[in-house]
C-alpha cells in the first residue's frame, strides 16, 4: 500500500475527520486531504507525530520501504508488535522489544546475547553451533555493537 492509503486507512480506522486528524498532528485539514489524494507526503517531523498517533512505524507509513532489522541481535523487525519502544513510548524502529525497552538495553555483553539467540534458532535445519558461528560473525556489524569497538 501506498502512504496516500495507509494515511486514509487508519485515519478511519480511528473514526477521525481529516478536520481531527490535521488538529492533532498539527497540520490543516487541507494537508491531511493532500496526503490522501498522493499529493504531497508528511514531513519528517510530522510523521513522527502520525506514528505516535496511529500507534505504528514511520516505516509502516511509508509502506515499508526499507527491512528493518534489530541493530542489537539482528532479527528482522517485520511487524510493528515487535519493534522496541523509547520512555515516551513512542516507536523506535532501530531495535527489538527484547533488547530495547522504554529506554533501556536488555544486553551489554554480546556474550550473554549470542547465548539466548543461539537457542532460540536451533531447528532441524540449523544446529546450535552454527547458530553461535552465524551470531559471532554478524553481530559486529550492526551499530549496536560498533560503539564496544
Amino acid at each position: 500500500m501506498e502512504t496516500r492509503e495507509i494515511i486514509l486507512e487508519l485515519r478511519t480506522q480511528k473514526g477521525l475527520s481529516q478536520e481531527e486528524l490535521a488538529e492533532k498532528v498539527m497540520v490543516t485539514r487541507q494537508a491531511v486531504s493532500r496526503w490522501e489524494n498522493g499529493e504531497t507526503i508528511p514531513n519528517t517531523e510530522t510523521l513522527k507525530l502520525l506514528s505516535k498517533e496511529f500507534d505504528v512505524s514511520i516505516n509502516t507509513l511509508l509502506g515499508a520501504p526499507r527491512q528493518l532489522i534489530c541493530q542489537c541481535c539482528g532479527m528482522p523487525l517485520e511487524d510493528d508488535a515487535i519493534i522496541s519502544r523509547d520512555s515516551d513510548g513512542s516507536l523506535n524502529e532501530d531495535y527489538c522489544k527484547w533488547c530495547y525497552a522504554d529506554g533501556n538495553y536488555t544486553y551489554s555483553d554480546m556474550d550473554d546475547l549470542i547465548d539466548v539467540c543461539a537457542k532460540n534458532m536451533v531447528n532441524e535445519n540449523f544446529t546450535e553451533e552454527q547458530a553461535r558461528a552465524y551470531m559471532k560473525e554478524m553481530l559486529p556489524k550492526l551499530d549496536y555493537w560498533k560503539r564496544y569497538d
